[in-house]
């Protein structure tokens, strides 16, 4: 059995040195499981962007589907990290323990760009669309303060990697980019699309 994913992006992080290395925990991650509701910084915004559903993250959820066979643990992995980076900009991260909020920021930019690179290197481009179009719409989803809304991005998002996208889908992302009120309903229900929640 593998190491709890988190651990492996501290070991990853670790190995390439720089920046990332320095802004880990003293700590190996191997008790904060994926899935796990993160303690709140002192002083950071009351923003968990905590599990999907169930204890399930969307690195778990994007591995599971059938697009991710033969690969399971890389897209876990590689999805964690963009994952990682995202609480980086809008909750609490896991990982990375950044001294002040700018720093947090470029961290979360460079797991952005570690996770899609990862990706790219595996050859699958949709996925790499998927994943941008998450950060892009939990970006907007993040600026409107509708976390609701930006949790079932990340889970639709997932679905598409490990399952391929949908024109249900298609669709939902087009409803919030137009900030349309029914973008939360479409989302959820993308969400649900591609077989049945990972075990």
């Amino acid at each position: 059995m593998s190491a709890p994913v988190l651990t492996r992006l501290e070991t990853l992080l670790r190995e390439q040195g720089g920046l990332m290395a320095s802004l880990l925990d003293g700590d190996p991650t191997d008790t904060r499981l994926a899935g796990e509701s993160p303690t709140r910084r002192p002083n950071s915004q009351p923003r968990s962007a905590g599990p999907v559903a169930n204890g399930t993250g969307p690195a778990q959820i994007a591995a599971s589907g059938p697009r991710a066979q033969g690969h399971s643990g890389e897209y876990e992995l590689l999805v964690e990290a963009i994952y990682e980076g995202y609480l980086l900009h809008y909750g609490t991260p896991r990982v990375v323990r950044p001294p002040e909020a700018d720093l947090g920021l470029l961290a979360g930019d460079q797991l952005y760009a570690l996770g899609l690179a990862r990706l790219v290197a595996l050859g699958d481009l949709a996925a790499v669309a998927e994943l941008a179009d998450v950060i892009t719409l939990t970006a907007l989803a993040q600026g409107e303060d509708r976390e609701d809304l930006a949790l079932a991005v990340w889970a639709a998002g997932a679905r598409a990697v490990g399952w391929g996208s949908s024109d249900s889908h298609r669709r939902a992302k087009a409803l919030v980019h137009a900030r349309d009120p029914k973008a939360l309903e479409a989302m959820r229900a993308a969400a649900e699309l591609g077989g049945p929640p990972p075990s």
